[in-house]
């Protein structure tokens, strides 16, 4: 995306809740950015602690940016931005924040003598490498410090843009990826995730990344009943993330937590009436589905086998031969662990 000949317009500053400083605000004149607003504001801290009780399997995420221009209908981050007296609803895809200084912040986190180098995942709020990560790059800064600070990362996107930064990713100690491919049925796509890149080029992100020795996945996630979890379609995105190398493949139902829910049954009444009745038997209880439906969508996004694996090491070992001999190192790419093979 070209960011360079854009127009850049700054309105007055806006102090928001939780930020002690005003933000600056800046609308872009670009084709993606159009009618978005962009909160410049200065983080005091960039590591996020997962609570204990969560059942991640990290402690440690950072969030360069609240809000998401990617603009998914059934986004479950879309209630905290009423943490910023935002709405979850059109605030979320069109007034942005973004934390100018998260790299920098991140270093002198990452550099004190009591950090004990934990994992830190990207990804888990709001996309990373949504369309104004091509603006601000923040994320080669953040890459940065994890290199430098030998802790390791991950990443969850849906946007082939962390190619940009693919050779910083590989100097992560234990990097591993994962990109998010719900459908690859056009219509669906385009009304669920209106603003995000082709499901088509997020699988040549896999194969490009497993390439290059960056260990990634595919998250079928989330499952919707009646929009996205035909047999068929949800067989042939397993049969492509194979294809691609795929060190993993999962899914996940549809959570309707907060705000989301009614975002998401207006949704279907505007588009999809029919499948109302059903939704309200299944989330009749709260934000999650029946336990039997939970259990039949995860099994469905569940490959019997994983020849990916096998695609997926196989990249890998191609790209950590050392071009003049053509042999194969036995670690990652400063010789301090091995390569891992599992994903979160």
């Amino acid at each position: 995306m070209r960011w360079d000949d854009q127009r850049i317009a700054t309105e007055k500053a806006r102090t928001l809740p939780g930020y002690h400083e005003p933000a600056a605000v800046r609308t872009f004149d670009a084709p993606e950015a159009l009618d978005v607003r962009f909160y410049e504001v200065r983080a005091k801290s960039a590591l996020n602690r997962v609570p204990a009780k969560s059942a991640m399997p990290f402690r440690w995420t950072v969030n360069p940016y609240r809000g998401c221009t990617h603009a998914c209908r059934f986004c479950f981050a879309r209630p905290t931005h009423t943490y910023l007296d935002l709405n979850a609803g059109r605030d979320f895809e069109r007034e942005i924040v973004v934390k100018v200084n998260v790299p920098e912040v991140l270093r002198t986190e990452v550099s004190r003598p009591r950090w004990k180098r934990e994992h830190v995942a990207l990804g888990t709020n709001t996309d990373p490498y949504q369309w104004v990560e091509g603006r601000y790059r923040l994320m080669p800064g953040i890459w940065e410090a994890l290199r430098d600070s030998d802790t390791p990362g991950s990443v969850l996107t849906k946007s082939p843009l962390l190619l940009r930064d693919l050779e910083l990713m590989r100097q992560v100690p234990d990097i591993h990826a994962n990109l998010s491919i719900p459908t690859l049925d056009e219509k669906a796509w385009r009304a669920t995730e209106p603003h995000t890149p082709h499901p088509r080029k997020r699988l040549e992100a896999v194969a490009e990344l497993n390439r290059a020795g960056i260990p990634c996945g595919v998250l079928i996630a989330p499952l919707m009943p009646g929009v996205n979890d035909s047999p068929e379609q949800v067989a042939r995105i397993i049969e492509l993330a194979q294809d691609a190398g795929a060190v993993d493949i999962g899914g996940i139902a549809l959570h309707l937590r907060g705000e989301v829910r009614e975002l998401w049954f207006d949704w279907l009444r505007n588009h999809r009436p029919e499948l109302v009745p059903g939704y309200e038997r299944l989330y009749a209880n709260g934000a999650y589905a029946t336990r039997e439906e939970r259990e039949r969508l995860s099994a469905l996004a569940r490959p019997r086998h994983l020849p990916g694996r096998q695609a997926g090491a196989a990249f890998r070992r191609a790209a950590r031969r050392d071009p003049a001999t053509g042999e194969e190192p036995g670690s990652s790419w400063r010789g301090r662990r091995p390569v891992q093979e599992s994903l979160f």
